[in-house]
């Protein structure tokens, strides 16, 4: 075989694999674009939008409560059984022994419950209540052993100098009280205890009561609002 067959068989295995080749990459290329357009049209026949359903209004009731979706629905009857109703059962009185029959028992009659009905009713609501304001009041102040909290102290503002009693000065005794005296959220004393007395028995007690209950305060400050506190303190009879 010559050189020249040889080269002309050369040439045509190699056009023929050429055509062969671009016959395949069209046929694939073709096969993907089908493929492509396939997905491509499924999802946009899936997301298909809705119509909303269109309503006509023709009052002004359709215009205030709109048509229910629901009622454009067939609404389905559900076949229930019918129950049928018994007739109740009469019941037959059983004998008894007459001493386990119970006793009689005796119902009042109309005179009867008319009579305990109060005579004079109240009928009137709006009449005054008297209501004891200073015992109320008293009930909410503290005791004398009752510890209350307080950022600010009560401060005496007005101060009155006891009385010296009589007997005591022409005796020319002297000597100290310690009293506790309860301050409300006014200022005022609402009242006075003796906590330690002089043990003289000259009457400087009841001085010193009298003059605490005189005297005015500021009162104690709890949580920037003031309230009623006890406090103590000493008063001394001196002679001059």
């Amino acid at each position: 075989m010559s050189r020249r067959t040889l080269l002309a068989g050369s040439y045509d295995i190699k056009r023929a694999y050429q055509r062969n080749m671009a016959l395949g990459f069209g046929i694939s290329g073709a096969v993907h674009l089908i493929a492509m357009g396939l997905i491509v049209l499924f999802i946009s026949m899936g997301n298909k939008p809705v119509e909303a359903p269109s309503y006509v209004i023709r009052s002004k009731q359709e215009l205030i409560v709109p048509p229910s979706l629901s009622q454009q629905q067939a609404q389905q009857k559900i076949a229930t059984p019918e129950r049928q109703v018994r007739p109740p059962a009469s019941a037959v009185p059983t004998p008894v022994p007459d001493e386990e029959a119970p006793e009689e028992v005796e119902m009042e009659t109309q005179d009867e419950l008319a009579d305990l009905a109060p005579v004079n009713p109240m009928e009137d609501m709006s009449g005054n209540i008297d209501v004891d304001v200073d015992r109320v009041v008293e009930e909410l102040l503290p005791s004398p052993d009752e510890f209350v909290p307080f950022e600010e102290a009560p401060v005496q503002v007005v101060s009155v100098t006891p009385k010296y009693p009589d007997l005591a000065q022409r005796a020319n005794i002297e000597g100290t009280v310690w009293v506790k005296a309860l301050v409300d959220k006014e200022g005022k004393v609402r009242d006075v205890i003796i906590v330690k007395n002089s043990g003289a028995n000259a009457g400087f007690e009841e001085a010193a009561i009298d003059a605490a209950k005189q005297t005015v305060w500021k009162p104690a400050i709890s949580n920037g609002q003031p309230i009623a506190v006890w406090v103590t303190y000493k008063v001394d009879f001196k002679l001059k």
